[in-house]
């Protein structure tokens, strides 16, 4: 049989494209929706990290930045534990890139702070002597936006049942509770930050996270967002 198929390359093609079929079918289908769950302690974002997640996309961030280590020991050495599927199992697009103009993220958490995420959005070279990666200085004047940030939560949350709310995972509320907690997660952000403009625009949220000119603005989403990525 094996000779005959050597001698007719169609069939032959036929017959490796049904084998490996078949090998997927019985060896990847059966994992693939265990390992897809999510892992252990994972939670869904924030709203506050939804919002600066929406910036990470809207600045194509994910062109020049994957969120994917792969299970290489350079890789690992590098960036930290491999990446597993269920790790992203609220995430909705993935942002797993397959470009690397600049490191992968996936851990940046881990081993960056804010006032490294700020000044390398401020001023990249002021950090990474030899980037070319452009500053970013609209994020420090543009506000995030919280209300579709919220809306993005409660959709997921009704449409595919992510899990807010439940014991033990990520509270979202209604919009003001969810706006209080936006605040209570930026306040450590913004103290640990060095730009003047944010602090006295983030100031009037402290006493009324509601108020007409309560601002929160895009970098300070952002690098929760990126402080979230562990």
């Amino acid at each position: 049989m094996f000779s005959w198929l050597e001698k007719n390359p169609f069939f032959f093609a036929v017959f490796v494209f049904v084998v490996i079929a078949y090998a997927g079918l019985v060896e990847i289908l059966p994992a693939f929706a265990p390992n897809a769950r999510p892992i252990e302690n994972r939670k869904p974002y924030t709203a506050l990290e939804i919002a600066g997640r929406q910036v990470y996309i809207k600045e194509s961030c994910n062109a020049c930045h994957s969120q994917l280590i792969r299970p290489f020991k350079a890789e690992t050495d590098r960036y930290g534990e491999y990446s597993k599927s269920g790790e992203y199992a609220y995430d909705r697009p993935f942002l797993w890139g397959s470009k690397r103009t600049g490191p992968d993220l996936m851990r940046v958490g881990n081993y960056r702070t804010t006032d490294w995420h700020e000044n390398h959005m401020k001023l990249p070279t002021s950090v990474v002597p030899n980037s070319i990666m452009p500053s970013y200085p609209h994020l420090f004047n543009k506000d995030a936006d919280l209300q579709t940030a919220y809306a993005e939560a409660l959709t997921v949350k009704k449409v595919f049942n992510v899990p807010y709310d439940e014991e033990g995972q990520t509270k979202l509320g209604s919009y003001e509770e969810a706006l209080k907690m936006m605040v209570e997660q930026a306040t450590p952000i913004v103290d640990a930050m060095n730009d003047a403009s944010v602090k006295a625009a983030f100031e009037p949220c402290k006493k009324d996270p509601s108020a007409s000119n309560c601002e929160i603005k895009e970098i300070v989403a952002l690098i929760a967002y990126l402080n979230s990525l562990k």
